[in-house]
């Protein structure tokens, strides 16, 4: 029963729940007003993510008459709640562990394709051939930069387990053990080209430019979400503010994890702070300097360069160990 209690407390409140949701809608407002201010403009409030969730959350939800309405309703909570179990599981350095008995590493590489895969069910169930091409796009992109994001989780847990004199380690939990110990990966030449991988990853599984063909306001009209309206919007965005939370947090569990003096509370801070500086350089700069790819070039690149760093970091690790 405590692990139960423990378990449902680190989904509903920290670090998924109420946390996550906070941070995530932080980071999304950071991350337009910084993008306006690249582009010479004032841009919105730092707070408006907030604002446009509440507003949604006010207003009617309208369902598309010849769509598939039960897999439409459900799509939106869907992604939602593997959002908010996937946080559970990520370990927050410095105050929260993760769930080290449920195979976390290898638990994060199944629940994190949730929210593309609740975007193929919004798309395919909506009726409209914007969602219907939008979904297409969504399954492909996430099968090209899975596979970048394999050979990353297999460089990380061969690094750790052949470094305790092991195999390979797929605890969140070691991985931070090992790095407050021999020092962040970061620092690590074998492990850069991963750290490169996982930076090109980013914008990839997030959908922001130049991988921001599932939604393309100017193409499709935001694809998928081209139906939704009120509640079922808003749910989407929530689950898009806790994607952001996840992906860079797991950044930071990988790749940097350090903690500081202070307590629990400056290390959340710190751990906010970390994924904001990730977000900024991965996410923000490289949407405002760059413009669209094509479906297909987004998918040869991803089986091209993140692959090949994150393959180059495996080949390091086995030649010096």
């Amino acid at each position: 029963m405590p692990d139960v209690f423990s378990y449902t407390f680190h989904m509903l409140i920290f670090p998924g729940g109420i946390f996550a949701l906070c941070l995530g809608l932080l980071l999304k407002g950071v991350d337009r007003k910084v993008f306006a201010r690249l582009q010479r403009r004032v841009g919105p409030p730092i707070m408006q993510p907030f604002f446009d969730i509440v507003k949604l959350g006010r207003k009617e939800s309208i369902l598309p008459a010849s769509g598939h309405t039960p897999v439409f309703r459900f799509a939106p909570i869907f992604g939602f709640m593997g959002m908010l179990l996937a946080l559970m599981v990520m370990p927050v350095p410095g105050v929260w562990n993760g769930a080290e008995s449920m195979g976390d590493m290898l638990m994060m590489l199944y629940l994190l394709p949730i929210p593309a895969i609740a975007l193929m069910l919004a798309g395919s169930s909506s009726s409209s051939p914007y969602g219907t091409l939008g979904s297409s796009r969504e399954m492909m992109l996430m099968f090209a930069y899975e596979i970048p994001l394999l050979a990353v989780i297999l460089a990380v847990a061969f690094k750790v387990g052949l470094g305790n004199g092991g195999i390979a380690e797929f605890s969140f939990a070691k991985v931070v053990e090992y790095q407050q110990v021999h020092g962040s990966f970061i620092f690590d030449w074998t492990m850069l080209p991963a750290f490169f991988a996982y930076l090109l990853f980013l914008p990839g599984t997030l959908g922001t430019a130049p991988f921001d063909l599932v939604e393309a306001e100017t193409e499709l009209l935001e694809g998928p979400l081209l139906e939704y309206s009120g509640p079922g919007l808003a749910m989407f965005s929530l689950c898009s503010a806790l994607k952001m939370v996840l992906v860079m947090g797991l950044g930071v569990v990988l790749f940097f994890p350090g903690t500081v003096p202070g307590g629990w509370i400056a290390n959340i801070v710190w751990f906010g702070v970390k994924c904001m500086l990730l977000m900024l350089f991965s996410i923000t700069l490289v949407r405002a300097a760059t413009g669209r790819l094509r479906a297909d070039q987004s998918f040869r690149f991803y089986l091209k360069y993140p692959s090949m760093f994150a393959y180059a970091s495996l080949a390091l690790i086995f030649i010096i160990h």
